[in-house]
């Protein structure tokens, strides 16, 4: 329902850019009697919706709101849930009370029969309902609303071309509605699950349709009106750029349009037959395959599953629309319909006498060949499409070799897709129907630890057939091969002690130099973005373990970075003994420390100061040892060691070992590495 505003707007956008000329507007407001709010929120914790779950603390709250709302109001009780599950839910929390169900599953008969007025005197009802009740129609007896501010959304999947749900919450205008249905006869009260102040902060109005729907149809009458683009259109709302995209791969996909965005001759045919896009070249070219009168009977079963009357199996569905049993009378009305708009030249389509699954496969499978779907080993069916799928427990349709699937749904979060409508078919179909899918394709990945190269028939996404691929392409092995490495890391390859250290000492010079980005990045991410510089004849996951990587790192630097290498990041520190000391460079490539060099404390007297590296850049760790190699000091500060903490060491070092000197100044004192007694000799 449009409130005025909506009203006027739609007004000026159906006129012209002249206020003047704009669209009359014609506005109906039926009688509303006052609606009182309640505002009934949660007590305790409540989990937000997510997909299709619902927190059952909700419906438990639902429930003792709907007993309070008995005991503290006249009238029957019409409660607004997300969902037939949530329906049930509910229901089984009201024991004792008279519950009717009204939802989208049910029967035109059972929802019917809800919108009849109750016996006098009967028990008051209480109707538990989706968003089917939310519109115009009135509930007879209905003075009271309890709405547990959810609703439920349909979501497209453009990556798989799938449909799914959400649940989200109701709009303002959305409640509005809901509430309204308590005073269609008399004046009525809404108990709201959620607080007032909960209500001012939910969307004004729900998400317009053309944000969240499949755009093939609309895409293929902006075509038809000769305007591919609408943004030059006065829309109330543009459409997605993504969806419109996809829209228009899958008409080209179809033939509708041609690579300007205008329609074809074939195009024109699909539209003609008033049903989407898909089901219209399911509709023509199923006809010359199975004959105009059974796809005609497939495709208006397509056209609305809820004809299907719960079972997943289309064809058991045809049959029992055929012997007359539920909504057959609307189903032939459309089936007469779809087979006149099946043009003359293509009504004489093949008679074979096939049965009337393989007709169902064929006919899903001209709609939606990327939903043509095999059997997995490990249970499941995998689509052509690339998304798994998974029967409903107890189908009659499990075990199945392949299938042509006509309705899935996968739901936020699920890793399937749930079959909800589908036909079984054979090998030799599947191939006819989706033959623009099938192709032969050469792969080289990493899979189990090395490189595989093989070559593949393929559907889709599903593999036919596979061999070894001899002397695959190099550049695809290296692919391959950087896969690895990045899957497993670059501990795949041989890092020697040489490696190791040289890596270390760039990756120093690299942080030191940052500045001037003079020195190589050699991290895991940067090495691996040059694999292809030093992967050169590898072939598989023992040809990695044969690079040279010194000489790999080497190739990164120029020849000032060789020359300065040694100058800027030493191996090895001499010290005022005339010790030559290694210095251990940080392993973490990524963020590097300041290296360490650990000596005997006596080797060391004399120095004023810790040395530095990298031009002076970067000082050095010293980690002091005692005479048996033992930590005592760890300082980047030599001259404050001296003067603070070295007095302490030696009142209890010298003690311990008295043959090694331990003098009063060493800052001026002479370095040694060996006993006193040595020293005299």
């Amino acid at each position: 329902m449009l409130d005025s505003g909506d009203l006027l707007d739609a007004g000026d956008l159906l006129g012209s850019t002249s206020p003047a000329a704009s669209a009359p507007v014609i506005g109906a407001d039926a009688p509303l009697y006052p609606v009182e709010p309640v505002w009934c929120p949660p007590t305790g914790p409540v989990d937000p919706p997510h997909g299709l779950r619902v927190d059952p603390r909700l419906l438990d709250h639902v429930a003792s709101v709907v007993r309070r709302a008995l005991g503290e109001a006249q009238g029957d009780v019409l409660v607004f849930l997300p969902g037939a599950g949530e329906i049930e839910g509910v229901a089984r929390r009201l024991s004792g009370v008279q519950v009717q169900r009204l939802h989208g599953r049910l029967s035109a008969r059972d929802q019917d029969a809800v919108l009849r007025p109750g016996a006098v005197g009967a028990a008051r009802r209480v109707v538990l309902a989706t968003s089917v009740a939310e519109s115009s129609l009135t509930v007879p007896g209905v003075r009271i609303v309890v709405d547990a501010g959810l609703a439920r959304v349909p979501r497209t999947d453009l990556a798989r071309g799938l449909s799914g749900l959400a649940t989200v919450r109701v709009s303002r205008s959305s409640a509005h509605q809901r509430a309204g249905r308590a005073g269609r006869e008399a004046p009525g009260r809404v108990y709201r699950c959620w607080s007032a102040a909960d209500h001012e902060r939910l969307a004004a109005h729900p998400e317009p349709e053309v944000a969240i729907a499949d755009l093939t149809g609309f895409a293929l009458s902006l075509a038809v009106w000769g305007t591919p683009d609408p943004a030059g259109l006065p829309l109330p709302s543009q459409p997605p750029a993504s969806a419109l995209t996809v829209a228009q791969q899958t008409l080209r996909a179809l033939g509708a349009i041609d690579t300007n965005g205008r329609v074809t001759r074939r195009g024109a045919r699909l539209t003609s037959a008033g049903v989407h896009p898909r089901l219209a070249r399911a509709l023509l070219d199923g006809a010359e395959l199975v004959g105009p009168r059974r796809t005609a009977e497939i495709v208006a079963l397509l056209a609305d599953d809820s004809l299907g009357g719960g079972t997943d199996d289309l064809a058991a569905a045809l049959r029992r629309l055929r012997s007359g049993d539920g909504a057959s009378g609307r189903w032939r009305d459309e089936v007469r319909r779809l087979q006149a708009a099946i043009p003359v030249e293509q009504s004489s389509g093949s008679t074979a006498r096939v049965s009337d699954d393989l007709a169902a496969g064929i006919v899903i499978g001209l709609a939606f060949p990327e939903r043509i779907a095999r059997l997995r080993r490990t249970g499941g069916y995998l689509m052509s499409g690339g998304t798994g799928a998974e029967l409903s427990p107890g189908s009659g349709l499990t075990g199945i070799g392949w299938l042509a699937v006509a309705v899935a749904q996968r739901q936020a979060g699920a890793q399937s897709a749930r079959i909800r409508m589908a036909a079984a078919i054979d090998e030799s179909t599947a191939m006819e129907v989706g033959e623009e899918l099938l192709r032969t394709q050469d792969e080289v990945v990493w899979l189990k630890g090395d490189v595989v190269a093989r070559q593949r028939d393929l559907l889709g996404a599903i593999v036919l057939a596979e061999r070894p691929l001899k002397n695959p392409a190099p550049h695809l092995v290296h692919a391959a091969l950087q896969e690895g490495l990045r899957k497993e890391g670059l501990g795949l390859l041989r890092w020697t002690p040489a490696a190791q250290k040289l890596r270390a000492r760039l990756a120093l010079l690299h942080r030191a130099f940052a500045a001037s980005g003079s020195w190589p990045d050699v991290s895991d991410a940067a090495l691996l973005a040059r694999a292809e510089e030093w992967l050169t004849t590898a072939r598989n996951r023992a040809d990695l373990q044969r690079i040279d990587l010194v000489q790999a790192l080497r190739l990164l630097l120029d020849h000032r970075a060789i020359t300065q290498l040694d100058e800027l990041a030493p191996e090895r520190i001499d010290v005022p003994s005339g010790s030559t000391v290694t210095l251990t460079y940080s392993t973490d490539v990524s963020d590097p420390s300041d290296p360490v060099l650990a000596v005997k404390l006596q080797e060391v007297f004399g120095w004023p100061a810790v040395p530095r590296i990298a031009g002076g850049r970067v000082p050095i760790v010293l980690h002091l040892l005692s005479p048996a190699g033992r930590p005592l000091a760890v300082t980047s500060d030599l001259e404050s060691f001296w003067q603070n903490a070295y007095p302490g060491v030696r009142a209890e070092m010298r003690g311990r070992y008295p043959k090694h000197p331990w003098p009063d100044d060493p800052a001026s004192a002479v370095a040694t590495k060996r006993t006193k007694n040595a020293a005299r000799r």
